[in-house]
């Protein structure tokens, strides 16, 4: 089934849309009854149904297609009545059809349910299942307990297996599908064509440059339709092209993050075209933030769910970031960890689709206790136990222990509960959980909250008590108001705040702070003297995170930690030197790391 072979000429093949929005099909995709059938490859058959692309699967079951992203091989779909899962039903997976599911694939039970409310613990609803008949269908996760799902007036229908993660969540307008033969990934990302060989096997597939000319009806087209300044334009592009092109660095960066994604794909997040992420939030009318990273817009994946997505500047760093970001937080779900919803890889532009929490970071709500803006002392003391948890679960909670190196208020995100969870896995590293050192080539974090072995090794290993210590420099500001790395020539004769509270408290004197109710006091000190444990200058003296959370929650009588700040005997440390200084200090410890 070759091009020679069925006398196909090339420029039968061109690329044709349904509609003039709609997603541009070429090879191995082809149009029924406008593609010759050497165009395309066995299964790839698409239809157009007005000016929408309607793909057919097993069983004649139909989806309509949103978009084809052909350098990563993903076809992403939609059901017109809104009910992917339905449609999935009809096929009973994809054996027989070239393409697989891109996402992770779960065992379901389907029960039918005469009274049942529209939300369960442990399952969802789906309507239109129901077919009408006034019962309501409950799909619950095969492997859940039968005592948490409330199944008094249902009956079972039955079992599917195999279906995506995602299409579980009924909100999810979209099925993504992915690809893996014909393989024209590599041709796509060059820039050029791909067709299937004409001497070689069935599924043999090599790439072409597409021609610059055509001649004939083709050539007259160019030569009447296209203004000088059109070809001007065309012509920029075409060396601004070549020159993205030429770029080895990047394509090798690109190339690597394409790697992981494959590797990723089935745990995990949808991933989203750059198209899609410039339709979700509007083409970025509505900016949240700006960084070193690139800049945060908000945006929407429905009418009620909101989302961050994160624009990570392309002129940083190799991949890193990303690749780190997206294999940490994109496995793990917890209460106090932001969720990833989504990213995108497309080409040069990547970018991260978190759910959107409406009361921004910590860094925005810390302030002095004698302020309006003040959370009240039962809150923050519920925002340092949910902090604390979160950061115990990346340590203890999941199959690799995740080190987060940048703790800080700035990544500590509120949701309209002023729920804590902790975002931003730029800098983190993965370990195994019996792994007790950790080998860094370049001190990672910000400064202030950096644990001091992590810029010399002089104080000790690098481990998980490096995020220990953040947090205990968090606890600190949360407690004072106060951002303790802001430094200046005005106050560098101050003494250093967390020494300031470390010697009230040794003094046995009160915090000199704003105390509204009462209890109030006993909360600041207790998150005080649980920050001065945690920011002990060797790692072996601060406590675990668990440990942490159980002086959080536990009685109020917490005995004092030994001097952070002592200057005598072997543990000599730089914390006793003007703020100033002790910066300089450790800007050259990581100069020379680096």
């Amino acid at each position: 089934m070759f091009l020679t072979d069925l006398g196909v000429a090339q420029d039968q093949c061109k690329q044709l849309r349904c509609g003039n929005s709609g997603p541009a099909i070429r090879f191995p995709f082809r149009l029924k009854d406008r593609h010759p059938i050497g165009c395309g490859f066995p299964g790839f058959e698409l239809s157009c149904r007005g000016k929408n692309t309607v793909l057919e699967l097993p069983l004649r079951v139909k989806f309509y297609v949103k978009s084809m992203d052909y350098k990563s091989q993903v076809i992403q779909l939609y059901d017109p009545d809104d009910c992917l899962l339905g449609q999935l039903l009809k096929i009973n997976g994809l054996s027989v059809s070239p393409f697989g599911f891109l996402n992770d694939l779960r065992d379901y039970t389907l029960f039918n349910c005469s009274v049942l409310d529209r939300y369960t613990w442990s399952g969802k609803i789906f309507p239109c299942l129901g077919g009408g008949s006034g019962d309501q269908v409950l799909v619950v996760r095969s492997d859940t307990a039968v005592g948490e799902v409330p199944l008094a007036g249902c009956t079972k229908m039955y079992n599917i297996s195999s279906v995506p993660l995602e299409i579980y969540d009924i909100d999810i307008k979209h099925l993504y599908l992915n690809w893996t033969r014909p393989n024209c990934s590599l041709c796509e990302a060059m820039g050029n064509g791909c067709r299937l060989k004409s001497n070689g096997a069935i599924d043999e597939t090599e790439c072409f440059a597409y021609p610059k000319s055509s001649k004939g009806k083709t050539t007259k087209i160019v030569a009447t339709g296209v203004t000088l300044g059109t070809a001007i334009l065309t012509l920029l592009l075409g060396i601004a092209y070549r020159a993205y092109s030429s770029n080895k660095q990047e394509k090798e960066n690109q190339l690597r993050i394409e790697r992981f994604l494959a590797d990723y794909k089935a745990l995990k997040p949808s991933r989203y075209s750059y198209a899609d992420i410039k339709h979700i939030t509007s083409q970025f009318k509505d900016k949240l933030g700006e960084g070193a990273f690139g800049s945060v817009f908000k945006g929407t994946l429905s009418n009620d769910f909101f989302v961050a997505v994160k624009i990570l500047n392309g002129s940083k760093g190799n991949g890193e970031e990303f690749i780190n970001e997206v294999g940490t937080i994109g496995r793990i779900h917890h209460v106090h960890v932001v969720r990833l919803v989504g990213y995108c890889a497309d080409g040069f532009r990547r970018a991260l689709v978190y759910e959107f929490l409406p009361n921004g970071s910590l860094q925005q709500h810390i302030s002095s206790p004698d302020t309006d803006r003040f959370l009240g002392w039962k809150n923050l003391q519920d925002i340092a136990l949910g902090i604390a948890k979160g950061i115990e679960y990346l340590h203890q909670g999941c199959d690799q222990r995740i080190l987060h190196f940048d703790i800080k208020p700035h990544n500590v995100l509120l949701d309209d509960n002023f729920t804590p969870k902790i975002s931003d896995f730029g800098l983190a590293k993965l370990c195994s959980k019996d792994q007790s050192i950790v080998s860094m080539t370049t001190a990672r974090g910000t400064m202030g909250y950096i644990a001091p072995e992590v810029f010399s090794r002089n104080f000790g290993n690098v481990s998980y008590k490096s995020d220990v210590y953040s947090f205990g420099m968090l606890l600190l500001e949360m407690v004072g108001g106060r951002k303790i790395t802001d430094v200046t020539e005005d106050n560098t004769s101050q003494v250093y705040y967390p020494e300031w509270i470390y010697n009230l408290l040794e003094e046995g004197e009160d915090l000199r702070i704003h105390i509204g109710e009462e209890g109030d006091a006993m909360i600041a000190k207790k998150l005080a003297i649980v920050g001065l444990w945690c920011i002990q200058w060797h790692p072996v003296d601060r406590p675990s995170m668990k440990v942490v959370v159980h002086m959080l929650e536990g009685g109020e009588n917490l005995s004092m930690p030994p001097n952070p700040f002592a200057s005598t005997g072997p543990r000599k440390t730089i914390a006793t030197l003007p703020g100033r200084v002790r910066m300089n200090i450790e800007l050259e410890a990581i100069a020379e790391l680096d």
